[in-house]
């Protein structure tokens, strides 16, 4: 099937396994779905219990919304390359996705940040944390994160938007990734490449910093704790939380802060389906059944469910 024509772009997706795309687009259907309806899952049972609209629920709700979104610009398109073959997107679709990955990765950097913040309050300052960290804090804090995330991905957007693409314009990937569009570029790219890589590198990094200075705080004052009980109790919340930062940030780091042409395309489109993918998949998993208060939230809601539909029939 050869498909060429002048404006926009044919992204290649998983062109060497082919003959598998109907059973990869059953895999990645089940992904998307399981994610969906998971993140959606916290956020009703947030919603809907009073002793759950605390700051750290409050903050897992916002990274439930980004992780629907973040998986949302781009596994639909995905999808549909693999069940019809028509690997066609225009250059306003393919920037659009670009801009929306990066706002969102962004964000997700400071979030997991302000987040590792928010268990720093609650187990090293426990007497001021609901003072700091009252509701108009937590929300001021939640957008700041958006709004960085989307301000920082403008910068990677406005400098390769500008380049002149030609030749053929497959991109081996399966989503309008930086490296992939760049090097379809006329012009040598490197000065851009630097840009990206600083830009990306720093978010990534100060923020990871960030948090393992918050990390090494925490761990001190669960080792200077009394009792059992809190020791284990505090330990347990960091852990689902120092899981999720582990898996994001090590992916993200390898595919956008290492230089150029050290790694294969291959190798990059295996590690974007790690943080594309899997972390908005594993999020709600890790930080619900991890966490006792939220299993036990969630068996009230189905609980409830079966006893209204029990009511309804009688």
């Amino acid at each position: 099937m050869n498909q060429t024509f002048s404006s926009g772009f044919l992204l290649l997706g998983f062109a060497s396994i082919k003959n598998y795309s109907i059973c990869l687009f059953f895999i990645v259907l089940l992904i998307y779905l399981l994610t969906l309806s998971g993140n959606m899952l916290i956020i009703l049972v947030v919603h809907f219990h009073i002793y759950l609209q605390t700051p750290m629920y409050f903050f897992i709700t916002n990274l439930s919304y980004l992780e629907m979104w973040y998986i949302s610009t781009t596994v639909p398109k995905l999808l549909f390359i693999l069940l019809t073959n028509d690997k066609r997107v225009s250059f306003q679709w393919c920037f659009a996705q670009l801009y929306m990955f990066h706002g969102l990765g962004m964000t997700e950097c400071a979030l997991l940040a302000v987040m590792s913040f928010d268990r720093f309050m609650a187990i090293c300052n426990p007497l001021r944390y609901t003072a700091i960290m009252n509701e108009r804090r937590c929300r001021s804090l939640a957008l700041l994160c958006w709004s960085y995330g989307f301000l920082a991905a403008t910068i990677p957007l406005v400098f390769t938007i500008k380049v002149p693409f030609c030749g053929l314009r497959h991109i081996d990937h399966y989503f309008c990734d930086l490296a992939p569009l760049l090097s379809l570029a006329c012009i040598s790219t490197s000065i851009i490449n630097t840009i990206n890589s600083c830009v990306i590198g720093f978010a990534t990094m100060f923020n990871f910093v960030f948090i393992v200075v918050m990390y090494i705080n925490i761990l001190f004052s669960i080792v200077q704790m009394k009792t059992n009980s809190g020791r284990s109790k505090a330990f347990s919340t960091c852990s689902s939380h120092i899981t999720v930062v582990m898996l994001f940030y090590s992916t993200a780091f390898t595919v956008y802060a290492s230089p150029q042409g050290t790694h294969s395309v291959e190798h990059d489109k295996m590690l974007a389906i790690v943080y594309a993918m899997c972390t908005p998949l594993l999020n709600p998993v890790i930080y619900s059944l991890r966490n006792k208060d939220v299993k036990l939230a969630i068996i009230r809601v189905i609980k409830m469910r079966f006893i209204n539909q029990h009511h309804h029939h009688h």
